[in-house]
C-alpha cells in the first residue's frame, strides 16, 4: 500500500536566484556607501543648524535659482527635494520594474511577501498616527509620514551591524523598500497635490510617451534623453504634481528586457539595468545625502526646545509610527502571509530575524522628510524633523541590539561551517563581499 505523498510546503524568504544575489549584492554596495553619505550629510547639516552660524546655514538653504517664467524660481532645498530626489524616484521606478518583469520577484508567490509587508508597514503607521493625533487641529496631513522606509539608511546599518546575516535578509529589506517608495509616491501623487494645471500635465504626459517610445526602441543616447527627461520633469513640476512623481513614470518606461534583435533577455541586462547602473550612484551619493543635508538641519533650541517638540502630538504620532507602527504591521503582514500560505519560513532564518528586520525598516529618513515638508511646509516641519530623526534613530539602535545577536549566531555558524569545510579540503564558497552578503 503506498502512502501519498504530503504537499510541498512552499518557503517564505527562501534564497534567490545567483543571478538576483549577485545584482542584489552590487546594489546593496551602492547603497552602503550611500548611507554612509547621507548620515554624514545629516549630522553635519545638524551640527551646523545648532551653531553659531546657523543663520549661515538658513540663508544657504534658502537661496533662490533658477527661472520664475517656468516655475522654477526655487530655493536650494527646494531643487534638492523636487529635483534631486527625482533621480532618487527614478531608480527605484527602474529597480522595481526590473523586480517585477526579470527578478525574482515575477514568481507571484515571492512578490506577495515583500508586497505585504510594505502594505502592512504603511497601514499599521498610518493608522497608529491618526490615533496619537486624533482631535489635534491639522494634525491628520502627516499621516502618511511614518509610513516610509529609507534605503541607504536601513542598508548601512544592516551591512554595519549584520556582515554574516543571511542573504535573504537583505534582499527582503530591499525589495520591501523599493515597494515602500512606489506606495510612497503614490501617496503624494493622491494626497499631497494641492493644485493641478490641466494643460502642463497633459504636455508632460505627451512627452513621457515620446520618452517611452525612444527607449523601448533601445535609443541611449544622453544628449537626447536627458533633456526630453528634464523637460517632463518640469512640466510635472509645473501641473502642481510633486516632481518626484515624473522620476518613477521615467523609470516605468524603461524597458527591462533586451529586444529580440539585440538577442534577447539571455544576451546580457537590458536598458534599465544598464541605466541603473549609471544613475545609482548619482542617486546614493549625490541626490539622497544633499537632501539630507538641506532637510535634515532643525535647530533644537537647547533643551527646552527638545522637550518642547515632544510635548507635539505630531511628534509622538510619528516616533510612535516608525518605531512601533512598522515593526508590527509587517510582522503582522509576514506571518499572515506565511499563515494563509501555509508556507515555512526558510530553514536558514528564525522569526526574531525578521522581528530585527521589521524594526529596521522603521528608519524613514529621506521619505518621511519630504512627506513632512509636503504636509506642514518647510517651516511648519521643524518638529516632525525633530520627530522623524528621534523615530529613526531609536528604530536603529533597536534593531542594532536584535540584528547583532543574532549575527553573532550566525557568525558561529559560518565559522563551524568553514572549518569543516577547511578540513575536508573543499574551499569555502560562502564568502562573504565587501557589502556583507553571501557571494553564494
Amino acid at each position: 500500500m503506498t502512502h501519498p505523498v504530503p504537499p510541498r510546503r512552499s518557503v517564505l524568504l527562501g534564497r534567490g536566484s545567483w543571478g538576483e544575489a549577485r545584482r542584489i549584492a552590487d546594489i546593496l554596495r551602492k547603497e552602503t556607501v550611500g548611507g554612509a553619505l547621507l548620515l554624514a550629510a545629516a549630522m553635519a547639516a545638524m551640527i551646523w543648524a545648532n551653531s553659531p552660524w546657523a543663520g549661515a546655514y538658513e540663508a544657504l538653504r534658502d537661496l533662490r535659482i533658477g527661472p520664475e517664467a517656468l516655475h522654477l524660481n526655487l530655493s536650494l532645498a527646494g531643487w534638492a527635494g523636487d529635483g534631486l530626489l527625482a533621480v532618487f524616484f527614478f531608480v527605484a521606478g527602474l529597480e522595481l520594474k526590473r523586480e517585477f518583469v526579470a527578478g525574482d520577484l515575477r514568481d507571484v508567490r515571492r512578490a506577495a511577501v515583500p508586497i505585504a509587508a510594505a502594505l502592512g508597514g504603511v497601514i499599521v503607521p498610518a493608522l497608529l498616527y491618526l490615533l496619537i493625533t486624533r482631535g489635534v487641529e491639522g494634525a491628520g496631513k502627516g499621516w502618511a509620514i511614518p509610513t516610509a522606509t529609507d534605503i541607504a539608511f536601513a542598508l548601512a546599518v544592516l551591512a554595519v551591524i549584520g556582515r554574516f546575516l543571511p542573504t535573504a535578509l537583505r534582499t527582503f529589506l530591499l525589495t520591501l523598500a523599493v515597494v515602500d517608495d512606489l506606495v510612497a509616491i503614490v501617496i503624494i501623487a493622491l494626497f499631497y497635490t494641492d493644485h493641478l494645471a490641466p494643460v502642463p500635465l497633459a504636455a508632460a504626459l505627451v512627452l513621457l510617451a515620446v520618452f517611452t517610445v525612444l527607449v523601448q526602441r533601445r535609443v541611449r543616447s544622453a544628449w537626447l534623453l536627458l533633456p526630453l527627461a528634464a523637460a517632463v520633469w518640469a512640466l510635472v513640476h509645473a501641473s502642481g504634481v510633486h516632481a518626484t512623481v515624473a522620476g518613477v513614470l521615467l523609470g516605468f518606461a524603461v524597458p527591462v528586457l533586451r529586444s529580440h534583435d539585440a538577442g534577447g533577455p539571455e544576451a546580457g541586462p537590458g536598458l534599465a539595468e544598464h541605466f541603473e547602473h549609471r544613475f545609482r550612484p548619482i542617486s546614493a551619493g549625490v541626490a539622497v545625502p544633499v537632501f539630507a543635508f538641506f532637510s535634515a538641519g532643525v535647530a533644537l533650541g537647547g533643551l527646552d526646545g527638545l522637550t518642547g517638540a515632544f510635548g507635539d502630538p505630531v511628534v509622538l504620532g510619528v516616533v510612535a509610527g516608525l518605531v512601533a507602527g512598522k515593526p508590527i504591521g509587517i510582522m503582522a503582514a509576514t506571518w499572515l502571509t506565511a499563515r494563509f500560505t501555509r508556507a515555512d519560513l526558510d530553514e536558514d532564518l528564525a522569526w526574531v530575524d525578521m522581528a530585527g528586520l521589521s524594526v529596521l525598516a522603521g528608519i524613514g529618513f529621506t521619505v518621511s522628510l519630504l512627506i513632512g515638508e509636503l504636509a506642514f511646509g518647510v517651516e511648519g516641519a521643524e518638529h516632525v524633523k525633530v520627530a522623524v530623526l528621534t523615530g529613526s534613530l531609536t528604530a536603529a539602535l533597536i534593531a542594532t541590539v536584535i540584528l547583532r545577536l543574532r549575527n553573532r549566531a550566525y557568525r558561529r555558524i559560518h565559522e563551524i561551517e568553514t572549518a569543516d569545510l577547511d578540513q575536508d579540503g573543499i574551499p569555502d564558497v560562502y564568502e562573504t563581499d565587501e557589502a556583507g552578503t553571501a557571494g553564494a
